[in-house]
């Protein structure tokens, strides 16, 4: 079950930036797939233009996880705990460790899920549920959209919807992001690569410097 709730503006991906959606059975899609993808990891599309639930991304690279990020300093916390856990394709990441930048056909997708402090031993701290509370999907796909990346928003497992230009994820990745509108800088792993490779953007080596 993939249920809706509220989101901050932005998280590791910067991908909550649309209002409150309330929580919600599955829906059911009867779109169907357009021409198969040349990887099973790439990204595939509707007749309709939607985007195919990455149905094996837990089989792909992990790269982070936060609880309870907000980009906007205005947002009120939430009565709950949420962590946000980014999966990254395979042959995208192979690529950024080669490269420090992200390759045509990138997908990165990040899944959301309640954060629980009472289970079993536990007496401090928190862990994640087992139930799917959101997921979102970046994607860069050169031939397809204009600027290269745009972002899809799932309510069922089945494909997702584009989310418009004119939302708030698109000019906050373009400002803020480490490399190639990615949220670099909260991905570990990755970091140091994009150091040595000098991948940085340079609205972030601005702000980098700024906050020294």
């Amino acid at each position: 079950m993939l249920l809706k709730i509220a989101f901050p503006a932005c998280g590791l991906l910067a991908f909550a930036c649309l209002a409150a959606i309330p929580g919600s059975q599955l829906s059911t899609d009867t779109s169907q797939p357009s021409a198969k993808p040349q990887s099973p990891n790439a990204p595939a599309y509707t007749k309709e233009g939607r985007l195919l639930f990455p149905a094996h991304y837990r089989e792909w690279v992990f790269l982070s996880s936060g609880i309870d990020m907000s980009y906007n300093r205005k947002a009120l916390a939430a009565d709950h705990a949420m962590f946000d856990n980014v999966f990254v394709n395979p042959e995208a990441y192979a690529q950024f460790v080669q490269t420090g930048t992200w390759p045509d056909k990138t997908v990165l997708v990040l899944e959301s899920r309640m954060g629980m402090d009472k289970g079993s031993i536990n007496h401090r701290g928190h862990f994640q549920g087992t139930e799917l509370m959101g997921l979102e999907v970046h994607v860069k796909d050169e031939a397809r959209f204009a600027g290269n990346w745009v972002f899809f928003d799932f309510d069922n497992e089945v494909s997702g919807s584009l989310f418009p230009k004119e939302a708030a994820c698109y000019s906050c990745h373009a400002e803020h992001a480490a490399v190639d509108t990615t949220f670099v800088q909260f991905y570990p792993t990755l970091l140091p690569i994009a150091k040595q490779k000098h991948t940085f953007s340079a609205n972030y080596l601005k702000e980098e410097s700024e906050a020294k």
